[in-house]
């Protein structure tokens, strides 16, 4: 009686197999879920996915530093010079090869600029009280330098600083990925 079949042929040592197999596969995923599930963003990072600034107090050129997601971003109201200055940089000037953008592609509106406030060559944060020769900001850190559009121009960083996704409503600006 050690290989009893039914009329199908099928075995019992077959129905131990599928069985086996089947309580293997349900082992492994439920080992697995832990790691996968810990990939997932925390419920911190989540909340802070769309932010809402007050742009009502803000006047032409100055600009604020606020956070979102554990990042600094700079929000500045550009005046006309330094919307006029943007635009003047030739695209072929710019160092940004993967993702070179003329100003009025990098904005919204001409008058507001918001990017993040991290260097792109190793994570610094460029100041925004020490300006370059290209009036934007500077990375005291290894000298990288951003026009008023946030594009790089000179040093060791390869790409611009990253603009957002943005909506505007009223004197209200919301952030979000």
């Amino acid at each position: 009686m050690a290989h009893s079949t039914d009329d199908a042929g099928v075995t019992r040592r077959d129905f131990i197999y599928v069985a086996s197999a089947t309580l293997a596969a349900l082992g492994g995923a439920a080992a697995a879920w832990p790691l996968i599930d810990q990939m997932n963003p925390s419920a911190d990072t989540l909340a802070l996915k769309e932010i809402e600034v007050d742009l009502a107090s803000i006047v032409p050129g100055q600009q604020i530093t606020v956070e979102w997601q554990k990042k600094p971003v700079f929000i500045r109201r550009r005046t006309p010079e330094e919307i006029k200055e943007a635009e003047d940089v030739p695209v072929d000037q710019l160092k940004d090869t993967q993702f070179p953008a003329a100003d009025k592609d990098r904005v919204q509106k001409p008058e507001w600029l918001i990017v993040v406030a991290i260097c792109t060559h190793l994570g610094c944060i460029p100041s925004k009280d020490m300006k370059g020769e290209f009036g934007g900001w500077l990375c005291p850190c290894h000298g990288s330098q951003y026009s008023t559009s946030g594009s790089v121009v000179r040093g060791p960083a390869s790409q611009s600083l990253r603009r957002f996704n943005t909506t505007f409503a009223a004197n209200v600006l919301t952030i979000s990925l």
